[in-house]
């Protein structure tokens, strides 16, 4: 079916004007974007196969540009684009934490959780704060293999000071979805504690992020809720 032979209110443009953005399914936010599809194939069709090959937009967000042109009618310029799009979300979803303090694992967890879920690889942030616990910086410091560790005191540090940080937050996440903290991971807490000690940074957390659980316990764990810090 192409977009001319859908009713006019059901076509995802005019359902966007008509009933705002919230009345899209995703495969229409897909089409508004698109616009049109490949020859023969209307845009919600794309859109309808795209969420059909990865399983949501959220497993969506996390291909790579090359993934994305493996798809029939995705070409280097739209997926570059798509992929930029969800970058622009995940940098817009950080600003409301600028102007306001950081002092616990929800309020973490708010801020890079989402995001870090949708990884399928291991990656560790680091996240600065100024003395009023106010966001200073938030980057990816290490992305895993597999077969190293990511216990590095002096890249950690090097951050800190870089930045004039009075504290920080480590994270990393489990893609395998079990935020239990492993032993590798105790250790480099103990590391971590021990090298912002001898420099005079707080070490505020060391929070693990996995999935939701199916009892409703939250999707990460704290170090320090723990009592481990």
């Amino acid at each position: 079916m192409l977009i001319k032979d859908i009713p006019e209110d059901d076509r995802p443009r005019e359902k966007l004007f008509g009933r705002g953005p919230r009345a899209l399914s995703d495969a229409e936010i897909l089409a508004v974007f698109f616009s049109t599809g490949r020859a023969g194939v209307s845009a919600i069709d794309l859109g309808r196969e795209m969420i059909s090959r990865f399983g949501s937009l959220r497993n969506l967000s996390r291909a790579s540009i090359e993934e994305l042109t493996r798809i029939p009618g995705i070409g280097p310029a739209k997926a570059a684009q798509l992929s930029a799009v969800f970058e622009f979300g995940r940098r817009l979803a950080h600003e409301p934490f600028s102007d306001q303090s950081i002092t616990c694992p929800e309020e973490v967890f708010s801020l890079i959780g989402p995001e870090m879920q949708m990884l399928s690889q291991e990656s560790v942030r680091v996240i600065l704060l100024n003395h009023r616990k106010r966001l200073i910086h938030s980057g990816e410091i290490f992305v895993g293999t597999g077969n190293e560790s990511f216990a590095n005191p002096a890249e950690i540090l090097r951050k800190a000071i870089s930045h004039g940080a009075h504290a920080l937050i480590l994270v990393h996440n489990h893609p395998s979805g079990d935020p239990s903290p492993s032993a590798a991971d105790h250790e480099v807490t103990r590391r971590i504690k021990t090298a912002c000690s001898a420099i005079g940074v707080e070490f505020t957390d060391h929070i693990i992020v996995g999935s939701r659980s199916p009892d409703s316990s939250p999707p990460y764990f704290s170090f320090r809720e723990a009592g481990l810090i």
